[in-house]
């Protein structure tokens, strides 16, 4: 381990907001995990007699109009979430340095046409290209998948061009080129793996707004099919009985802001680590694309 890295850790240790921020992260990764031996009940088992009860021993969150445990319902929800955001925020960020990173590299009338490509996709609702893609895929995990993953690209390209640009230009990777490195060597061998540190604070930045962007399709309707649940079908469900059963949806929608603030602290303090001359001018809710719902 070299001085920097020592220098990165030494700086995450000493973050609490960030440690704390990873602590969750954990455990919500192991309810995803290992929910089936940690849920009392199974998500889908019904049972008419105890319908819509308040939190209590038996459940601890309440059950729902069909008597199913709210509790075991939002560990399953935990796994369906966590699995579509981080699939999808790993799947646009592959598709979208590869897309960047061959533009920057290549440059001229290429770098232009493919750009000029991504600003008219980044000037569209990402939430109507979303919802078109999710209507013409179909409903369901794979739907909501391929529709997150087919928009969440665009910003993640945008920034990995602009590192390309600038590094292309150092001496380091003139002088490979003067030596006769073939461009792919380059590209993935000199260029990339400098962008590595801003890949892994992009990532943790867009988990988030995969899971924003997956309840939100879940909320209106377009995203996971019954019995299937998700943090977003769960509070849809919530919404329908907020006035005289308000735990259906406070339950869900604390799991929500929960996940995203804790994504969003580690991204600070991963930001910070890596770039220290931004530690003073940290935002309160990170990067702009995670406002951009999917973005």
């Amino acid at each position: 381990m070299n001085g920097d890295e020592r220098l990165f850790w030494k700086k995450i240790k000493h973050d609490r907001v960030a440690l704390a921020a990873l602590g969750v992260i954990v455990l919500l990764l192991a309810v995803a995990l290992f929910g089936n031996r940690m849920a009392p009940y199974p998500f889908d088992l019904q049972n008419a007699s105890e319908s819509l009860s308040p939190p209590g021993r038996a459940h601890w969150m309440g059950t729902d109009e069909l008597g199913r445990d709210l509790f075991s319902r939002l560990i399953y929800g935990t796994r369906v979430s966590m699995s579509v955001s981080l699939l999808t925020a790993l799947s646009a960020l592959i598709l979208g340095t590869l897309y960047g990173a061959i533009s920057g590299y290549v440059g001229g009338k290429t770098d232009n046409l493919m750009m000029r490509a991504v600003d008219v996709l980044y000037a569209l609702p990402d939430l109507l290209l979303i919802i078109l893609i999710t209507v013409v895929i179909g409903r369901g995990i794979l739907g909501v998948f391929l529709a997150l993953s087919l928009v969440g690209w665009i910003t993640v390209a945008r920034l990995i061009r602009g590192e390309v640009l600038r590094f292309k230009e150092l001496s380091y990777i003139e002088a490979a080129r003067a030596m006769g490195a073939p461009h792919p060597r380059i590209l993935f061998r000199h260029i990339l793996p400098n962008t590595v540190g801003i890949l892994t604070v992009t990532l943790t930045f867009r988990i988030p707004s995969a899971i924003l962007a997956e309840s939100t399709l879940s909320f209106i309707g377009l995203g996971l099919t019954p019995p299937a649940a998700s943090w977003g079908t769960l509070a849809n469900e919530g919404w329908k009985a907020l006035k005289f059963y308000p735990h259906l949806i406070i339950f869900p929608s604390l799991a929500i802001f929960i996940t995203m603030l804790a994504f969003n602290f580690l991204g600070d303090g991963l930001r910070d680590a890596l770039d220290p001359s931004r530690a003073n001018a940290r935002g309160p809710t990170g990067p702009t694309e995670v406002k951009r719902i999917g973005a």
